[in-house]
């Protein structure tokens, strides 16, 4: 199973600028999902960070990566995911081991752990060119949408 841009955008409630994936390559719902998101110089990001030596931050890593756990979650839920808002409730072991540039396309690898009383548990992994370059896990939460 594959996502394009529409089809993530009618899961997601994340909008330009802040909307991280720009495809799905293949979900297996419930149990691992991997997305890309292309790194391009005309994120507003690179802006102030930093001028002369432009590096995608790291909380947008994660951001990225919380983003496809939704999908993951999103992608079981059919239509119900439309009241719903997946939330980011926690992150641990959260590591930074390279650099995204402009130009890199970013491979965002989510595995679910575990789901107890609807909170699940996520591996993730983001890498360049096959290289990791940050890695946590993950917990996230459905929520009902305010009206």
């Amino acid at each position: 199973m594959k996502l394009d841009i529409s089809q993530v955008m009618a899961l997601l409630p994340h909008r330009y600028p802040f909307l991280l994936i720009d495809r799905v390559v293949e979900i297996e719902p419930g149990q691992s999902l991997s997305a890309i998101k292309n790194v391009t110089i005309n994120e507003p990001f690179f802006q102030g960070h930093f001028p002369n030596q432009p590096i995608m931050p790291g909380v947008l890593i994660l951001e990225a990566m919380a983003q496809a756990t939704g999908l993951l979650a999103f992608a079981d839920m059919g239509d119900e995911h439309e009241s719903k808002l997946y939330m980011l409730v926690g992150i641990d072991k959260s590591r930074f081991r390279g650099q995204v540039v402009p130009g890199d396309q970013l491979l965002l690898n989510i595995s679910l752990k575990r789901n107890m009383r609807g909170i699940g548990l996520f591996s993730c992994q983001a890498l360049v060119a096959g290289e990791v370059v940050a890695e946590a896990e993950m917990m996230c939460s459905a929520q009902e949408r305010q009206a």
